[in-house]
């Protein structure tokens, strides 16, 4: 009986990728190896959620699956000029053309040999959190991933020490099977991936006791992961076949590793410029000055003009965020602050009071 990979997750059949992927951490959390150690019921339990979220998590997968999965009969034996645009599968899927009739009918588009992806290591992901100022000059962080590796027993084909691959019984070597199916043009043969030997025509004649046959294990490995330098809030680096390892000599899937930036009180980031507020006296304000101002870059001098109003924004020149691929740098932007004083000493007061009068007589 087919696998109800919905029912693994726990989700309904019309639920959001949102969902999916919600369902899908939270039963890894719980089921995690990590949590159960040495309790294989919570192991498989653990492979079977990941093989559910592979499947459901990639549309291409999740399509086929839907289709394939299906219990309906294609039925009629009638031939002719018929369009098949209309038509849907038990999923209420609408057709899309001939190609798809055979997708529904066989799991594989006609005339074409099925590729090894079902077998491919699962994609994974992880979140980094990094200070600002580790975003402006890049860093390398070290990951843990606790993952799907090839046994180094059998080197990932699944067949004990000393023992050989023998001819698939299934497909006799052939690594493909040839399936019929009824449909409006009569009988349809279409050629697809053994599901037993996984397309490679041999199986293992005993398995390894380590993996079980798999040709996979669960363990964890350090992973190391360059940030570059500009990288922005949310952006992900993808390390490629750096995910778990795929079933039997299968490529492996890569790793997706999402950069969480801290925020820095002194700096706002917006694209590849940096914003960020200096304050300034009255006397500065009105006569003009040279202030330190904290850049991405180190400190440096800001020439304040004679008769600088409040809020008025000054631009430093290629002192922002260096942009990602060393395509430049942005610029700083400075918005000055006028400070207007609470309370004034006796002194201040006068001088003021006579700034006042000679305004007034201009």
């Amino acid at each position: 009986m087919p696998k109800d990979f919905y029912s693994t997750l726990g989700v309904s059949r019309d639920a959001s990728p949102e969902d999916i992927k919600k369902a899908y951490r939270k039963l890894s959390k719980e089921s995690h190896p990590d949590k159960h150690k040495g309790d294989k019921a919570a192991e498989q339990k653990f492979k079977e959620i990941n093989e559910a979220y592979e499947t459901l998590s990639d549309p291409q997968k999740k399509s086929t699956y839907d289709r394939f999965g299906s219990t309906g009969n294609a039925g009629g034996g009638g031939r002719g000029g018929f369009d098949f645009s209309g038509f849907q599968n038990a999923q209420g899927a609408e057709f899309g053309g001939f190609g798809d009739l055979f997708e529904t009918f066989f799991g594989g588009r006609a005339g074409g040999t099925q590729k090894k992806e079902q077998d491919r290591g699962r994609d994974l992901e992880m979140r980094v959190r990094i200070t600002f100022m580790e975003s402006v000059s890049g860093i390398r962080k070290m990951l843990s991933v606790r993952k799907l590796q090839a046994c180094k027993e059998c080197k990932g084909q699944g067949a004990a020490a000393g023992s050989a691959l023998k001819t698939c019984a299934e497909c006799g070597g052939t690594g493909q099977l040839t399936r019929t199916a009824q449909s409006f043009f009569g009988a349809i043969r279409q050629s697809v991936l053994c599901g037993k030997c996984g397309g490679s025509g041999k199986v293992p004649e005993k398995l390894c006791s380590k993996c079980d046959g798999e040709g996979r294990v669960l363990e964890r490995e350090e992973i190391g992961v360059d940030i570059p330098t500009g990288i922005a809030d949310g952006q992900t680096v993808r390390l490629r076949s750096q995910g778990e390892a795929g079933r039997r000599g299968a490529s492996a899937g890569d790793l997706y590793v999402r950069i969480d930036v801290e925020a820095d009180p002194r700096f706002v980031r917006e694209g590849s410029d940096i914003h960020s507020s200096a304050k300034i006296t009255v006397p500065q304000a009105i006569l003009g000055d040279e202030i330190e101002i904290d850049t991405v870059h180190g400190k440096v001098t800001l020439a304040i003009p004679a008769g600088t109003q409040s809020q008025q924004v000054m631009r430093l020149k290629g002192k922002g965020m260096p942009m990602l691929q060393g395509r430049g740098t942005g610029d700083h932007y400075v918005t000055v602050i006028v400070e207007i004083p609470m309370k004034l000493s006796r002194e201040e007061r006068k001088i003021l009071e006579e700034w006042k009068r000679l305004r007034a007589e201009e």
